[in-house]
């Protein structure tokens, strides 16, 4: 390994960071290195402005990758440089907005029928029912189901966070019936061998063969149900702080966002067009 990425490495440890940012923090410096033809370390101000703007109006990445791709040359320069960054040299890209695709309930229940393997149907199920990401649903272990207060332990989550959620009584019945056929010893989907959690991308592959068999067009994800879960149980007037507690955010304001995902019949709201006047026919 070159010794900025072993140097970028090594400070991503020490700070406690997530593989899965310690992973992507490594691809993307290792792609500004490239783009400069040289070291990092020797880089300042306008190698770092050039790649982001080449990314942004040459490769045209999402704005997304593109913040992500700032953090980690943001932490090179800081914490492994002890570099000043300063922001007014290099600004962040407009992050847009953009609302997530959300399946009604019948769509729900429509793909959870079709998918008729025991195993993959308790999957997408405790996902939805339990507000799960789809790497904190691979790692469950089997003593993460806590049938008798009904929550799921989630241990360290995105964040570095364990958190608890729901146990629900009919995702609890189907893990029963799961176990009883398949006897999990310690991860409660193990991959193959058993000794490993299942990889996240057959989870999703799970999801999408399951989606196609219900015909339903939209274009979601396995993380869909995650947002799912939180549409619905506000339709179902559950408190926001409940459902913060549960998706395990920080801030909610993060929660909120789901509140333009909900029906307006849920607050009483109607449009004006509704209120009285006459007919327009």
């Amino acid at each position: 390994m070159l010794d900025f990425m072993q140097s970028m490495k090594t400070s991503m440890e020490l700070k406690g960071l997530a593989q899965s940012t310690q992973k992507t923090y490594l691809a993307h410096i290792q792609r500004y290195a490239e783009f400069c033809q040289k070291h990092p370390a020797s880089t300042g101000y306008d190698e770092v402005c050039s790649f982001l703007h080449h990314a942004i109006t040459v490769k045209k990445l999402s704005s997304s990758y593109v913040n992500s791709s700032y953090g980690a040359i943001k932490f090179y320069f800081q914490t492994v440089l002890c570099r000043e960054w300063n922001i007014l040299h290099i600004p962040r890209v407009k992050k847009k907005r953009t609302l997530p695709i959300i399946l009604t309930s019948e769509e729900v229940f429509r793909i959870l029928r079709a998918t008729e393997n025991l195993k993959h149907r308790a999957i997408l199920s405790t996902i939805y029912s339990a507000d799960l990401r789809v790497s904190e649903v691979a790692h469950l272990k089997i003593s993460d189901i806590h049938s008798q207060n009904m929550r799921i332990f989630v241990r360290q989550s995105k964040g570095n966070k364990d958190r608890y959620t729901i146990l629900s009584e009919r995702n609890l019945q189907l893990l029963r019936e799961y176990w009883k056929v398949y006897r999990p010893k310690e991860w409660l989907f193990p991959g193959n061998p058993d000794t490993i959690p299942i990889a996240t991308r057959t989870i999703q592959s799970i999801f999408k063969d399951s989606l196609n068999l219900t015909g339903v067009k939209k274009e979601a994800s396995v993380h869909t149900l995650r947002h799912c879960f939180a549409t619905h149980l506000l339709n179902n007037e559950a408190i926001l702080l409940q459902i913060k507690e549960l998706l395990g955010h920080d801030n909610i304001q993060t929660t909120s966002m789901y509140f333009h995902l909900t029906h307006a019949q849920v607050f009483g709201v109607k449009s004006p067009l509704d209120h009285g006047g006459d007919d327009l026919d």
